[in-house]
């Protein structure tokens, strides 16, 4: 799915697919974030009828996905949406992890899924075809993320397709993130004011949630008496399958499970479901002084329920917005991230919104491998790859990454398909 700037090229804003299907024989799908599989519904209607290939965890998560897709964006016909759905999961091919398996059935044409540590199912894949080794990284998650255990480089890659969203910055380490985070919703209880986090339903909300558990468990005091509001349906359904997924959680997480720690499902917790209970919780923020942290959707605030609470409380100097995510050029968070430091103002829902509140960015939060950590990836193989093809992030990101990807492998073909 296009997000921001990237839909500008799209002639007459369609979706519907523009390539012909004829050699398209299979789908193989990294993750369910929307940017990655937010199309998929396009592609069954322009007749795609292969396997999708996926994790198990992924498999599971992704007709959610879908159905939220429609809904928002395609059409809120029950019986549609149903049937999509019901096409999706008749294609899927859940693979578990580390596992090789035939593509298409062909001998000489094989996969496997190999952790990723970007969301709870994430995977870069490895495939061989007639001896050579072609990885496609999808997105690749930062080290020490607070659920999921790190990638680990494949050993030997002929051709490497890698993402580049972070491919010109660093992320700060993750006690210092936690630390920025205190002090953020600290200044919340002292102002009795709402910290608002836009943040993606599946994987951000939920290594929210965790750091935010452990900040309570460890502070107490007026921690105690901080309502954490999930303001999204989706996202609760989400961390539902995360708790039922705990297999997949790394081994911190599962120390705190065995000694009756609830990362996921502390007191503080609450879930809005209803839109009636959204609008309540957003009028009731702004009338009272009662602080609250509030996590919604969408991660860009280009839609969702996150949009009510922006046009609601940016106004208001006891607001602070917290940034844990990329912010894609074109999107009202990008806006909001640019010119609010500096008393500016954004557009919502065609509606000037001035800005007045905090404006608070922690990339440590990022889901996304930084710098660093993608040119480990590629150190970190025993036999390099002599191409890489750069992908899947801003132009100057791309550019700075090829620079740093070329000292590591100086003989090999550093390159941007599409630039």
């Amino acid at each position: 799915m296009f997000q921001g700037a990237e839909a500008s090229h799209l002639e007459g804003g369609s979706l519907a697919i523009d390539f012909p299907l004829e050699g398209v024989k299979a789908l193989l799908v990294t993750h369910c974030h929307i940017d990655h599989v937010g199309r998929i519904p396009y592609l069954l209607a322009a007749g795609f009828s292969g396997p999708i290939y996926a994790t198990e965890a992924t498999a599971r998560l992704l007709p959610l996905v879908i159905e939220d897709a429609i809904k928002v964006g395609i059409s809120r016909d029950g019986k549609l949406i149903a049937a999509v759905v019901k096409r999706l999961q008749s294609l899927l091919k859940p693979i578990p992890y580390d596992v090789w398996f035939e593509i298409l059935a062909l001998a000489d044409f094989k996969g496997r899924f190999r952790m990723a540590g970007h969301i709870i199912g994430s995977a870069y894949i490895e495939c061989k075809l007639d001896g050579d080794v072609v990885v496609f990284s999808g997105d690749l998650g930062a080290p020490y993320s607070p659920l999921l255990s790190a990638p680990k480089a494949p050993y030997q890659v002929d051709c490497l397709v890698i993402e580049s969203t972070y491919g010109d910055k660093n992320h700060e380490g993750r006690q210092q993130r936690k630390d920025n985070l205190r002090r953020v919703i600290e200044r919340c209880l002292l102002d009795a004011g709402t910290v608002l986090i836009p943040a993606f339903s599946i994987g951000r909300t939920q290594e929210l949630l965790y750091e935010i558990e452990d900040i309570i468990h460890r502070y107490k005091g007026d921690w105690q008496n901080l309502d954490v509001i999930v303001d999204s349906p989706l996202a609760a359904k989400f961390t539902d399958h995360y708790r039922a997924l705990k297999s997949l959680w790394d081994k911190e997480a599962r120390n705190k499970l065995s000694v009756g720690r609830h990362p996921l499902a502390f007191e503080q917790l609450l879930t809005v479901n209803s839109h009636a209970d959204h609008a309540r919780v957003v009028n009731h923020l702004k009338q009272s002084g009662r602080p609250a942290i509030v996590i919604a959707a969408s991660g860009m605030c280009a839609g969702g329920r996150i949009v009510n609470y922006l046009k609601a409380l940016l106004p208001d100097r006891k607001t602070d917005v917290l940034f844990v995510g990329y912010q894609a050029q074109g999107t009202p968070g990008r806006d909001i991230q640019t010119y609010g430091p500096r008393g500016g103002y954004v557009v919502l829902d065609g509606e000037r919104v001035d800005i007045k509140a905090g404006i608070h960015t922690m990339s440590g939060y990022s889901a996304h491998a930084g710098q660093n950590d993608l040119l480990n990836f590629v150190k970190r193989m025993r036999f390099k790859p002599s191409e890489i093809r750069i992908v899947h992030g801003d132009d100057a990101a791309k550019l700075m990454l090829r620079d740093e990807l070329q000292k590591v492998v100086p003989d090999g073909k550093v390159w941007l398909p599409d630039g």
